[in-house]
């Protein structure tokens, strides 16, 4: 085909989605990459880019089990098979890590083979203490139900035409909105509360938001709660072109359903307004509003209470993060002469259960509301060894270690989002010669955490500016937070 004709059919199918068949743990999908062309720039048009997997879905099967599917693709197996698909899973991840590092030097990368070819030793998975209904926050959408109605809450499936996987990117008129009430995963107060939300809408004059950019206001309902029940609820509402009059009228009908009207069964610790005009918000963009009771929920985690505020950072299975919490203590064996270095730190968690233990513990968080918990959390449980700073990881973390005068050996706690940890975060890390011992904990180490494990365990590469003794991953543990989907967190021990 000339150039021409090939730029021309690029064209023709600007915004169109380009389908690829896909095979993951077992579910065949539609990998999707939409062709978009923005005015402002390369930079932003690749960040627009959409890449979404939506699942090949049998039409005759129930909207139910189709949202079964999709949301817990493992809920047919019992939970030793599941562990044991998991296992496999991890295994493949070390080994694909293995024979990367192996191409990089088979001379200069040390690593503790293992005889089947892994880069370290592999340990059974940790099992979840709760498999079902272990989740403390669930996020429903709102959306158009199998049945048409516009203000269906609960969670996003495609649609099947006959003859097509279809891939249904967001806001499209395309997805259905299932209501998750046997979602294995999910406590039933979370469904109680997205149910009287429904009741609450439909209620309501104004439309839901369905298409993002195309007017309607009711949009997502967070919901968190802990183990002894506190519940709070975070309502995400777009403004449109609503008076502050009007935005006003709509919280106190809010506020007036959830504590005097059908909604008072709930029981609401505290109830949230946010009110975002973009896809996603946090707090410094657009403040969350208390509309009733507690700023806060608590929870307790190995013998510690913690403060969550609602955009902060907590493990969503509680009795699952003890068990994380307890594998990172056993890996790095702490001592009282320790400093721990905690990146990415949430409210604080992992670094607040080993303060006692150690000498003393730094923490870095972007989220600021997450950080002031953190403060909190340790003030409240008498923890005076531990300082927590707001700002990202590859500005604060390099000016931490430069002011470090100690000569003591570190230890460093990373436990990042899916898109795994900065460049210069790996940088820093590698150029301190004094971090002797990094814990990484990743949910998604086949992502881009796998090329955070590469830049710590390489040769120094001055072009890429990867300076310093390279680490040598000793063990992997996998743990189990996500009973019925094919995730797990793995805790990797590097030493040097």
């Amino acid at each position: 085909m000339a150039l021409s004709s090939c730029l021309r059919l690029v064209c023709q199918n600007v915004g169109q989605p380009l389908k690829i068949r896909q095979v993951f743990s077992g579910v065949t999908s539609d990998k999707v990459v939409s062709l978009t062309t923005k005015k402002s720039g390369h930079d932003k048009s690749r960040k627009k880019q959409r890449r979404k997997i939506s699942y090949q879905l049998d039409p005759d099967l129930s909207w139910e089990e189709r949202l079964l599917d999709v949301v817990t693709p493992l809920w047919r197996l019992d939970y030793e098979e599941q562990l044991k698909k998991k296992f496999v899973e991890q295994k493949n991840v070390l080994q694909k890590l293995s024979s990367q590092l192996k191409e990089l030097s088979k001379d200069q990368v040390e690593s503790s083979q293992t005889p089947e070819e892994l880069c370290c030793p592999l340990h059974p998975v940790v099992p979840s203490p709760v498999i079902n209904g272990y989740r403390n926050k669930s996020t429903f959408s709102v959306n158009r139900g199998p049945d048409g109605d516009p203000k269906t809450v609960g969670h996003y499936v495609g649609r099947y035409r006959k003859g097509m996987r279809l891939h249904i990117p967001p806001f499209s008129k395309n997805i259905v909105c299932v209501r998750s009430h046997h979602l294995l995963n999910m406590p039933e107060k979370h469904y109680q509360v997205a149910q009287c939300y429904e009741e609450m809408i439909h209620q309501s004059p104004l439309n839901s938001c369905l298409l993002f950019h195309d007017g309607g206001h009711w949009r997502e309902i967070t919901v968190r709660t802990n183990r002894e029940g506190h519940t709070m609820a975070i309502i995400i509402f777009h403004p449109q072109e609503l008076s502050q009059e009007e935005l006003c009228a709509q919280k106190e009908s809010v506020k007036e359903f959830f504590t005097r009207g059908p909604g008072a069964e709930c029981n609401l610790t505290s109830l949230y307004f946010q009110e975002s005009s973009m896809t996603r918000c946090t707090h410094e963009q657009s403040p969350y509003q208390l509309l009733y009771g507690e700023p806060h929920i608590f929870e307790e985690i190995l013998g510690l209470k913690f403060r969550i505020s609602p955009d902060a950072f907590f493990q969503v299975n509680t009795a699952g993060a003890e068990a994380l919490y307890r594998t990172v203590q056993e890996l790095i064996q702490v001592e009282g002469n320790m400093v721990l270095f905690d990146i990415c730190c949430g409210t604080g968690a992992i670094g607040l259960s080993m303060a006692r233990h150690v000498s003393r513990v730094f923490g870095i968080e972007l989220v600021e509301q997450a950080v002031d918990d953190a403060k909190w959390n340790a003030s409240f449980n008498g923890i005076s060894n531990c300082q927590f700073y707001s700002g990202k990881a590859e500005v604060v973390l390099p000016q931490l270690l430069s002011s470090l005068k100690e000569e003591r050996s570190l230890t460093a706690v990373v436990n990042p989002s899916r898109a795994g940890l900065h460049y210069r975060v790996i940088w820093a890390i590698r150029k301190c010669k004094l971090i002797r011992t990094l814990v990484y904990v990743s949910c998604k180490p086949d992502g881009e955490a796998m090329r955070n494990f590469i830049e710590l365990c390489c040769p120094p590469n001055d072009q890429k500016k990867i300076f310093g003794e390279p680490f040598v991953l000793m063990q992997a543990i996998p743990i189990d937070m996500f009973p019925h989907t094919p995730h797990c967190e793995l805790v990797l021990l590097f030493r040097r």
